[in-house]
């Protein structure tokens, strides 16, 4: 299948989905610069989702996925560290880190198949 569209790419509309629901489990807490930081990985990915498609060439594309790979493991140690910090149940850091899990994973197998 060809993709004409980034908003057609489920890892984009994955990452969306996880941006929306951090922002409603984070909605109370106070801690700015922490939730500056969280927010800039978990936007990292989608955005860079959308820049790389953009860009309309295989290695740009690709470049942009490992990127948006690896905010998403960004997103992953700041959820570990969201729950230390008892800024999230245990119940919700589990479902988030799934989320970020499958993400990855749909960005590795695009990787492989823009590489082809």
């Amino acid at each position: 299948m060809k993709i004409s569209r980034f908003e057609d790419i489920l890892a984009w509309q994955k990452a969306i989905d996880l941006a929306v629901v951090c922002r409603r489990l984070f909605r109370v807490c106070k801690d700015y610069p922490f939730l500056d930081q969280l927010f800039r990985a978990i936007l990292s990915i989608s955005n860079n989702i959308a820049e790389g498609f953009e860009r309309k060439g295989d290695k740009e594309f690709r470049k942009f996925l490992f990127i948006a790979k690896g905010s998403c493991g960004e997103v992953r140690s700041m959820l570990y560290l969201a729950r230390k910090f008892n800024y999230i149940q245990k119940d919700d850091l589990e479902n988030l880190f799934d989320r970020c899990l499958e993400i990855s994973k749909i960005l590795s197998g695009l990787i492989k198949s823009v590489n082809s």
